[in-house]
């Protein structure tokens, strides 16, 4: 995905899906959504993460040191801790993320399989990889049957079920810990309804819209160098095709 004309594309599909996260729908599910992570967030602390999406980001209530955001383009980074990169290639070192979130992109990005490498390669051994999908099962998904739905967000791609990203994940040497449902609504309405999205989320209800995966590595191995990232000193520089990197990197001694 690095060249110009699949970039190009790339950021188009990101700005669309950003007009649908700013809208009253949008803003509804990342509530949902937001409120889904806050427990996971609790229990990771660590020194980077990142986040690969395309709404506003979620991660940011994490207790991890610092937290990066992701754009296809400088134009549409939003602020200096931006990484700029295509999803199927990032310019970051092996296992340097203590957590990486992939919010709803597995759907629509064109290298789906591609993208989830990346992610995993720079997720940390005793990191986590939690991914945002859209559930086909949910209201939402049996709603994609309508006749030209599917050219708009959210409804836009391949919704895959848990238990699919599950086998990607074995291909990558990575396990599932917990599947967390969120995005409850009834027909023709918006995830708004606090009971209901309190029933679902205690119960954990297959029926949400909206899925959370938390991933880990299902082996972890001990390791005697490992690589840290240093934003004292931001710089950009450039990597794979016209991707940019906010950051400089610091390989230090550490005892495995």
């Amino acid at each position: 995905m690095s060249n110009p004309r699949d970039l190009h594309g790339l950021a188009r599909l990101v700005r669309d899906g950003r007009r649908f996260w700013s809208s009253p729908a949008g803003q509804a599910y990342w509530r949902a959504e937001r409120a889904c992570l806050g427990p996971v967030c609790e229990r990771l602390f660590g020194g980077h993460s990142l986040e690969l999406g395309m709404a506003p980001m979620l991660s940011d209530i994490c207790p991890i040191r610092h937290a990066l955001g992701w754009s296809p383009t400088r134009e549409m980074a939003d602020h200096e801790s931006t990484l700029v990169s295509p999803p199927d290639a990032l310019p970051l070192p092996d296992d340097s993320l203590s957590l990486v979130v992939i919010h709803h992109l597995l759907e629509v990005v064109p290298d789906p399989h591609h993208m989830l490498q990346e992610a995993a390669r720079v997720t940390a051994a005793d990191g986590r990889l939690i991914i945002f999908g859209w559930s086909p099962l949910s209201v939402g998904g049996l709603s994609r049957v309508w006749p030209g739905r599917r050219r708009f967000m959210p409804w836009r791609g391949r919704w895959r079920t848990p238990g699919r990203l599950g086998d990607w994940l074995a291909f990558v040497d990575f396990e599932i810990d917990r599947v967390d449902y969120c995005g409850f609504h009834l027909p023709g309405s918006l995830p708004r309804n606090t009971l209901l999205e309190t029933f679902g989320r205690r119960h954990n209800q297959p029926w949400g819209d909206s899925y959370m995966i938390h991933a880990r590595r299902r082996t972890q191995l001990a390791q005697s160098q490992r690589l840290r990232l240093d934003l004292s000193n931001p710089l950009a520089g450039p990597a794979l095709g016209s991707a940019t990197r906010v950051g400089t990197l610091r390989e230090e001694e550490s005892q495995g």
